[in-house]
């Protein structure tokens, strides 16, 4: 049998975890690298017809100036995630995926992610104009690594939160795409159409709007391909995840749950600007009155401490009541680099949705569920819930396949 190839196209593939994914499944590939952190090498996922690391081949767009070598060499010197040694024996697929690397768009994106972009990228086209220019950067990224299918990867800053109005259907939407100035869909959003409108799968591990607007919904129905997101559930609301369910299971009752966290790396620089932090703090925020059941008071705050790099450091402090009315504390200190806990869950995603187009599903990915911090349709927010929900898909595709 002919090996598959399916692309993988990172936006923001210069980012922390762009560089950090792309490093890993170099290593991958090359046997350089263990499992460690990927959930589709567990057994309840081995019947699965996910994508070999061969079959995996990378390319992307980048607003910033700067080479991917240059990017990964960070995860040497500043991370201190990657070996010397490993990265030597990386550098000559870095360079050749830098050269698959195009300029994004900066439509919509507000002026932090603005002041970051390239001289290259352009600053006047319209949203149609976006949209074609990266759609034909799809299309000839497909015809010249001979692609089966690409899988389009949003690991982008957060842009800032969105609270606009948009048309439910995707035939009104898209006449929008004509008129600047009344378009307000940020880049994640035309990203994900460009993608969708390709026959691309799109995936969106950021806060920002992505393809949640129901019109592009629609569009991946039309166009009978898949999308899921946002925002990767890596530290500290994942931790949120698994120990609320535990208050409600007790019948204790959380007075109020403040987690404050610190990190120094390129998204903790954007996250800084108070429009941007916004989209990050709803992501985070929302779960607990839906796992509990009520609205405990709650407080999140993101700071930007530039010597952290991309070490992040998460503290929470949990009031909760017991017995006779008594009052306890629960703390807890979740320190781990950011990249690193996301490159997995990118992987496990690339793998997952092209299984999920192998058996011909179409839309919306619920399954998904548990890598994301606000997943789309799902009213569930515990991760054990999710991950069973998760396991419960893999099992009935294992089933259609035998």
């Amino acid at each position: 049998m002919a090996k598959k190839r399916v692309g993988v196209w990172f936006v923001g593939a210069k980012g922390g975890v762009a560089s950090t994914t792309i490093v890993g499944l170099i290593a991958l590939k090359k046997g350089l690298a263990g499992h460690a952190g990927l959930i589709t090498e567990l057994p309840p996922f081995a019947g699965l017809d996910v994508p070999a690391w061969g079959e995996l081949v990378v390319g992307g767009h980048e607003i910033r100036r700067t080479s991917l070598a240059d990017e990964a060499q960070r995860l040497v010197t500043e991370s201190r995630t990657v070996s010397p040694e490993l990265l030597a024996r990386c550098k000559n697929d870095l360079t050749q995926i830098d050269a698959r690397l195009r300029p994004g768009t900066i439509v919509n994106v507000g002026p932090t992610i603005t002041g970051l972009c390239d001289a290259e990228v352009p600053r006047k086209e319209s949203p149609r104009e976006a949209v074609r220019r990266l759609q034909q950067d799809l299309a000839d990224f497909a015809a010249a690594e001979k692609l089966d299918h690409t899988i389009v990867v949003n690991v982008a800053s957060t842009e800032p939160a969105f609270a606009g109005q948009l048309p439910p259907a995707w035939a009104e939407l898209q006449r929008l795409l004509d008129k600047p100035r009344a378009c307000p869909l940020p880049a994640s959003s035309l990203y994900a159409i460009a993608a969708l409108d390709s026959g691309c799968s799109y995936i969106n591990f950021t806060p920002s709007l992505g393809s949640a607007p129901a019109a592009i919904d629609e569009l991946a129905q039309l166009r009978g391909t898949r999308h899921y997101g946002c925002d990767g559930k890596t530290g500290e609301t994942l931790l949120k995840s698994v120990l609320a369910p535990m208050f409600a299971r007790r019948n204790l009752q959380v007075l109020s749950w403040v987690g404050h966290n610190i990190f120094g790396n390129m998204d903790g620089r954007v996250l800084n600007d108070p429009d941007n932090r916004q989209a990050k703090i709803q992501s985070k925020d929302h779960l607990l009155g839906e796992i509990l059941g009520y609205r405990p008071q709650t407080h999140v705050s993101i700071e930007f401490i530039e010597s952290l790099g991309d070490w992040k450091t998460a503290w929470d402090h949990v009031h909760f009541a017991g017995f006779l009315g008594v009052p306890m504390v629960l703390q807890f200190i979740w320190q781990g680099c950011d990249s690193v806990l996301a490159a997995p869950l990118v992987i496990d995603l690339v793998r997952l949705t092209e299984a999920a187009r192998r058996r011909g599903h179409v839309g919306a990915m619920p399954f998904l569920a548990s890598f994301f911090k606000s997943p789309y349709g799902v009213s569930e927010s515990r991760f054990d819930r999710q991950f069973q929900a998760l396991e419960e898909w893999a099992e009935g595709r294992q089933k259609d396949e035998g």
